[in-house]
């Protein structure tokens, strides 16, 4: 028994994998908007119905695609980061190489990166399923910054007072154990970072950034300013 329900459970995970890597070529071929699991189905042989069997609806499918899109890119930033970590590199070198390992992520998956940084799809709200790996690069970032201040510290950002109270309750939510001051500049690098990649990943910076890779280090490198790690 134990050996027919390993065979089922690992064709269970084979199809899965399957339908979300047609999903996946989908998505390049049309964008998220018009996925669709009868088209997915089609294109594997399979009927709807037992296609529902493993995504119940086009939902779900998306769900599934987007929690392993923000995994994907969490695992890349933290090794990214235990590299630079076990290099012994400052708090800055580690911020950069973890921004670097985002831009590069996304130059490589192109469409999985649009799937969650691009315009939303209609008709679809993300379930709290998806927080956690959502999170998955910011806490990276609040990590490097959590180390900085506890080591040599950090050139604090100053604060408008009509901020504080926003800036209390942020740190509260996401980064306890750091200054409220440094908190909404983390948010707002994070909304950069994101900016700078979707920027190149979707043609913004043609004939206006030739020398993507050098810009991009040095935007890093204000990123990391911004925060309040030291320069070296």
């Amino acid at each position: 028994m134990n050996t027919v329900r390993g065979a089922r459970e690992r064709a269970r995970i084979e199809v899965t994998a399957a339908i979300k890597d047609e999903a996946r070529r989908r998505l390049a071929a049309e964008g998220a908007a018009k996925l669709s699991l009868r088209a997915v189905a089609r294109e594997l042989g399979m009927v709807s119905s037992a296609l529902y069997r493993y995504f119940p609806s086009r939902d779900d499918l998306l769900t599934a695609l987007i929690i392993d899109a923000y995994d994907s890119l969490g695992a890349a930033a933290e090794e990214a980061d235990a590299r630079a970590l076990a290099a012994g590199a400052a708090p800055r070198t580690r911020w950069i190489a973890v921004c670097e390992s985002v831009r590069t992520w996304a130059l490589g998956h192109p469409h999985e990166y649009a799937l969650v940084y691009g315009s939303p799809v209609p008709g679809y709200s993300a379930p709290a399923d998806t927080i956690g790996p959502a999170s998955r690069v910011g806490n990276v970032l609040i990590g490097i910054v959590r180390a900085a201040y506890a080591g040599r510290g950090l050139a604090l950002p100053p604060l408008p007072p009509a901020l504080a109270p926003e800036a209390d309750r942020m740190t509260a939510d996401f980064a306890e154990g750091l200054p409220s001051a440094v908190v909404p500049a983390l948010v707002a690098a994070w909304a950069q970072l994101a900016g700078l990649v979707s920027f190149e990943l979707f043609g913004q910076f043609k004939g206006v950034v030739e020398e993507r890779s050098a810009f991009f280090a040095h935007a890093a490198g204000q990123l990391a300013h911004g925060v309040g790690l030291p320069a070296v």
